[in-house]
C-alpha cells in the first residue's frame, strides 16, 4: 500500500491588524485610570483606556467608543504633533500635555523667579517647536523704577525674539494682549506655584467655576479636577491648558548637540566650531564660546546652558 500523499498546505496568511474603531475625541484631562474625553459635539465622557495603549495626557486626540450614557473606552491614541514632557523620580520621560503650539511661562517678582528655571521652560518649548511666551504677572506690584529694572534684566530675552507681556488681574493690565496672544493657539500655562496662574486662568475664563463643576460631575470626584492638567476652550477661539504650579521644572535628558538647539541665540554659530561634535563648553575653537566672549551671546544664558550640560551628563552616568 503506497504512502499517502500529503495534501499541500495553503499558504499562511498574515492577518493585518484591524484599524481602531471609534469616533474622534479630545482628552481634556487625565488622572488615575480615567480620562475625560470630549466628543465633536462638546459632550464630555469618562473613559478608560485599553491596556495595550500608552497613557493619555491632556490635549491628546483619540478614537473612542461609548459604553454607557456617560462612559466610554479609548481604542487608539492618535499621533502627537508635540509633547511637553518632564522626567519622573526614576528619570523616565513623563508626558505632561500633547499637541501644543505655544508654551506660556508665567513668572512674577513674588515669589522671585529663577532664571535657570525660565531657561529650562524656554528650551523645552524650542525643542518641541512650540512658540515660547514670557508673561510677567502681578505687574501692579511694580513701581516705575522696579519695572524698568526688571525690563532691563529681561532684555536679553526680548533681544533674541521672545514675546513678553506684563499682566495684572487686579488692574487688568496686559490682559487684552494676552487674550490676543492665546487666540487661535493651543497654549499651556506653566510656572512656579504662587505666580498667580490661577488668577490669570480665572480672568481668561470668567465661567471657570461652572466649567470645573461640570467636569467634576462627570468624574464623580468633586473639585479634585482642579489639581490636574486640564484643557479649556477659550471664548474667542483657541485652547488653554492649565497645569498645576511646580516648585521646579527639569528637562528630559537630550544629547548636548540637541540641547544647544534649545538656545535660539546659539543657532548662527552652530556648525562653525573647529570640531563637528563640539559640546560648546571647554573645547578649543568653539564658535559659541567666542560669541559669548564677544558679547553676542549672554554670559548668563551660556552659564545656564553649561549647568544643563553638566546636569545631564551626571544623570546619564548613573
Amino acid at each position: 500500500m503506497g504512502a499517502r500523499r500529503r495534501q499541500p498546505r495553503s499558504p499562511a496568511t498574515t492577518r493585518k491588524p484591524e484599524p481602531a474603531r471609534g469616533q474622534p475625541g479630545l482628552v481634556l484631562a487625565h488622572y488615575g485610570q480615567v480620562s475625560l474625553v470630549e466628543d465633536e459635539q462638546g459632550e464630555v465622557f469618562r473613559c478608560a483606556t485599553r491596556k495595550n495603549l500608552p497613557r493619555t495626557v491632556c490635549g491628546d486626540r483619540v478614537l473612542w467608543q461609548a459604553s454607557n450614557p456617560r462612559e466610554g473606552v479609548i481604542n487608539q491614541v492618535l499621533e502627537r504633533r508635540t509633547t511637553l514632557a518632564r522626567p519622573d523620580h526614576n528619570n523616565r520621560v513623563r508626558p505632561v500635555a500633547a499637541n501644543l503650539d505655544q508654551i506660556v511661562v508665567v513668572i512674577a517678582t513674588r515669589p522671585s523667579f529663577e532664571y535657570g528655571m525660565l531657561d529650562r521652560y524656554l528650551v523645552a518649548a524650542e525643542l518641541i517647536d512650540a512658540t515660547p511666551v514670557i508673561v510677567v504677572n502681578k505687574s501692579d506690584t511694580l513701581d516705575d523704577e522696579s519695572r524698568h529694572k526688571l525690563e532691563q534684566r529681561l532684555g536679553i530675552y526680548r533681544d533674541i525674539g521672545y514675546a513678553q507681556l506684563f499682566t495684572s488681574t487686579r488692574t487688568t493690565d496686559g490682559l487684552k494682549e494676552l487674550h490676543r496672544q492665546l487666540k487661535s493657539h493651543t497654549s499651556i500655562l506653566v510656572g512656579q506655584s504662587g505666580v498667580g496662574k490661577s488668577s490669570l486662568v480665572q480672568a481668561l475664563l470668567p465661567d471657570l467655576d461652572i466649567r470645573v463643576g461640570a467636569l467634576s460631575q462627570v468624574t464623580g470626584l468633586g473639585r479634585h479636577t482642579t489639581t490636574v492638567t486640564t484643557l479649556y476652550h477659550l471664548p474667542d477661539g483657541g485652547d488653554l491648558i492649565d497645569s498645576p504650579g511646580v516648585r521646579d521644572f527639569t528637562l528630559c535628558e537630550v544629547p548636548p548637540g540637541e540641547l544647544a538647539k534649545g538656545f535660539r541665540e546659539f543657532e548662527p554659530f552652530l556648525g562653525g566650531c573647529r570640531f563637528h561634535n563640539c559640546v560648546h563648553v571647554s573645547e578649543p575653537g568653539c564658535a559659541v564660546q567666542d560669541a559669548v566672549r564677544s558679547g553676542r551671546i549672554s554670559e548668563r544664558r551660556f552659564k545656564n546652558y553649561e549647568r544643563l550640560v553638566k546636569a545631564m551628563s551626571s544623570t546619564s552616568r548613573r
